[in-house]
This record gives structure tokens, C-alpha cells and sequence, in this order.
């Protein structure tokens, strides 16, 4: 579906990113009177909607008179395809596209199309601050936010959790119906544990490829993680090839009592905590050898924005102490891509077990489905 999605527009792109290569005058120049108004796109869901809008917003606008910021919204994505040829055509026409900054899971696809001005150090001071790994991810796009997949457990009756992959899935078999994850089409804490198990048994290059390309032979290789996974079902809860739903499920068992341990979003397990419906007994931690997976959400600035100049103080203002705090403690529960040590210490003491250096990606949707699909047919109730 990605690849059929993108197809024409990223054909169009590519002319775009030739065209803006070979010298064509830059519409920021030009434009003597520079906006201090951002025009931010957000591609997303509700709850980031509140973060930018509740949260990061006024604290911003505080920090910076005179500066505003106008948000267009775009639920769930919807109309991301347009918005990608919206962009694609103002760049080839060297017009203005109308949006200076955007927070949508297709920045990445404009940073591989060449339609994203590219953020230096010397324009966005606090980008010094990020992971290579994590900003080379990007493809020119700025990393402010980030969540992860984390190992959640029961501290009352699991006094040393595990550390890497390989003590988890021994933990497993020697604790029979302790540990469950949700079925990886329900929701991404359970992805997280297929792909990292299926991981396991790939090399590095062939996790990248796999994560940046299509690529359908490689899938062959995911045979071996499979036949670990189908191995648990007599070790996981329910001991018969039956796994929680969603996410949602997952924390539930959690919070009952049901297990002791499990996979689950960073994001949403601090906001249970929060909410009081998860006890305090329960902890989370990462696990390495691979670790679980995650990322960073990318802010993308148009190379065709008119208005660059103000969306970099607003992208350089996100990744300051300030606003991290704001993305941690406040209506996300994110992760920093700030090095935890900039943070207050009362922010930076909720994530004393978590490395945010260096995220480890998800497959590219197309063999994320693939994998979903193979998991669904190899793994339950065998």
C-alpha cells in the first residue's frame, strides 16, 4: 500500500529535488518580510493535537513575543497523500506551499523525496543535543518526541528483571503463564516483542533494509523467530496460543495481576500510571541483544516554506529543557530525544531505567504488515 500510495508523487519529488538542486533562487530570500507566524501541519492524532495546542503552544508564544503559531489538523492522517502532493507541487513551481513546520508520520517520505529543508546545527543549535542515530533516522527531519516499547514487571514478585532478549525468553519458560503480549495487529506493544524476537536471528543490515525498503526475499529469514514464538505458546498466559487483543488488554492483565510481566508503550503505561490505574509495584525497563523497538516523531520544515526562518526557532525551541520537560511530564508522557541529563530531576527520575540515545526502528509498513500476516499464520494456536 506505501509503495503504491507514494509512487507518483515520490516521481514527482525526485524532479522537484533536481530542479531545487541545480540553483533555483530560494523563495525564503526573496521574502523580505518575514513572517512570525508558524504554520504548523499536524498529522496526527487528538493527543498530539493537545500537546502542541494545550501544551507546547502558549509555552512557546510565552517564550517568544510577537511569535504565533496557526495549526492545521488532520486526523489520523487522512489526507496525507494530498498534503505530500501539495508540497511536491509547490517545490517544482517554486511557490509557497503554506506550511512552514509539520509534526506527521510522512515527514520522513518528504525527507527521502528531497522536499524538506535540511536542518544544520548552525540553524537549529539543539539538534547537537540529539543521537546520530536517531537524527540520521530522520531523513532531514528533526527528531522532538520519542516513545519505546518497554519491558513492564511486577517488582513484588520479579526482584531482578530481565536485561537482554535472550534472559527474557528464558524468564518465559521458566515462569509458565507469567508473561503475555498482545497480538501484533492489535496493537504495537505486542509488535514490538514479535519483531524484536524475529530480530534476534537477523543481522544488523538486514534489520535496516528491512525497516528503510521493501523487500520480500528477506522476509524468508523470518522463519527462525517464528518458530521461537510459536515455542511459547505453552509458556505464555493462557498456555494456548491465546494473547490479549490490544494494547489496552495488555495493561489490563498487568494491573490485575494476571502476569507479571509484558510488553508495553512507554506513552501509555506512564499514563496509567498517572491516571492511578496502574500500581505503583509496577515497573518498566529496557531489554537489549536487540532491544524492544521505538522512535522518534520528526518535525519536517518544507524547503518550499516561505517562512523558514521562524519554523527553526520553533523546531529549535521544542528541543529545548524547557519543552522536553513539557513532552514527559505533561498531557503525552513521552519520551525526551534530549539526553535525560538536561531535563528537571524530577522529569529525568522517571526515566532512570530508560536509554534514549539510540531507538531502535520498526519494519516499513508494508513488511510490518507482512509480519503481522506470518506471525497470524505461523504462531497461534499451533
Amino acid at each position: 500500500m506505501l509503495k503504491k500510495k507514494y509512487a507518483s508523487v515520490l516521481v514527482a519529488a525526485a524532479v522537484a529535488s533536481l530542479v531545487i538542486g541545480a540553483g533555483a533562487p530560494s523563495s525564503q530570500a526573496a521574502n523580505k518580510n518575514v513572517s512570525q507566524t508558524v504554520r504548523l501541519y499536524i498529522s496526527a492524532d487528538t493527543n498530539i493535537q493537545d500537546l502542541w495546542v494545550k501544551s507546547l503552544i502558549p509555552a512557546f508564544k510565552a517564550a517568544n513575543p510577537g511569535y504565533d503559531v496557526n495549526v492545521t489538523f488532520d486526523l489520523h492522517g487522512d489526507h496525507d497523500a494530498q498534503e505530500t502532493a501539495k508540497i511536491t507541487a509547490a517545490s517544482v513551481l517554486h511557490k509557497d506551499s503554506g506550511v512552514d513546520l509539520i509534526d506527521g508520520g510522512f515527514t520522513t517520505q518528504l525527507g527521502l523525496a528531497g522536499l524538506l529543508w535540511h536542518p544544520t546545527p548552525g540553524l537549529v543549535p539543539n539538534l547537537r543535543d540529539i543521537g546520530k542515530s536517531v537524527l540520521a533516522a530522520g531523513k532531514g527531519g528533526i527528531p522532538y518526541r520519542a516513545s519505546s516499547v518497554l519491558l513492564a514487571y511486577n517488582s513484588t514478585n520479579v526482584k531482578t528483571p530481565p536485561k537482554t532478549l535472550d534472559d527474557l525468553l528464558a524468564w518465559i519458560k521458566a515462569n509458565p503463564g507469567k508473561f503475555t503480549y498482545n497480538v501484533p495487529s492489535g496493537g504495537g506493544s505486542g509488535y514490538a516483542f514479535v519483531q524484536t524476537v524475529v530480530d534476534k536471528y537477523l543481522s544488523a543490515k538486514d534489520r535496516t533494509t528491512l525497516a528503510q525498503s521493501i523487500n520480500k526475499p528477506l522476509q524468508s529469514k523470518w522463519a527462525t523467530g517464528l518458530e521461537t514464538l510459536r515455542s511459547l505458546n505453552v509458556y505464555t498466559y493462557g498456555k494456548n496460543g491465546s494473547y490479549p487483543a490490544n494494547n489496552a488488554e495488555t495493561l489490563k492483565d498487568l494491573s490485575t495481576g494476571l502476569v507479571d510481566m509484558a510488553s508495553v508503550w512507554s506513552d501509555q503505561f506512564a499514563s496509567a500510571q498517572k491516571a492511578g490505574t496502574m500500581p505503583a509495584n509496577i515497573k518498566v525497563t529496557q531489554i537489549s541483544g536487540p532491544a524492544f523497538t521505538g522512535g522518534a516523531a520528526y518535525l519536517g520544515i518544507p524547503s518550499s516554506s516561505q517562512n523558514r526562518a521562524a519554523a527553526r526557532l520553533l523546531a529549535n525551541w521544542v528541543l529545548s529543557p524547557t519543552a522536553q520537560n513539557l513532552i514527559v511530564s505533561g498531557i503525552l508522557n513521552g519520551m525526551p530525544v534530549i539526553p535525560v541529563s538536561k531535563l528537571d530531576a524530577t522529569v529525568a527520575a522517571t526515566l532512570a531505567d530508560i536509554d534514549v540515545s539510540d531507538l531502535r526502528p520498526t519494519y516499513l509498513s508494508a513488511n510490518a504488515n507482512d509480519l503481522k500476516s506470518a506471525w497470524a499464520s505461523a504462531v497461534p494456536g499451533k
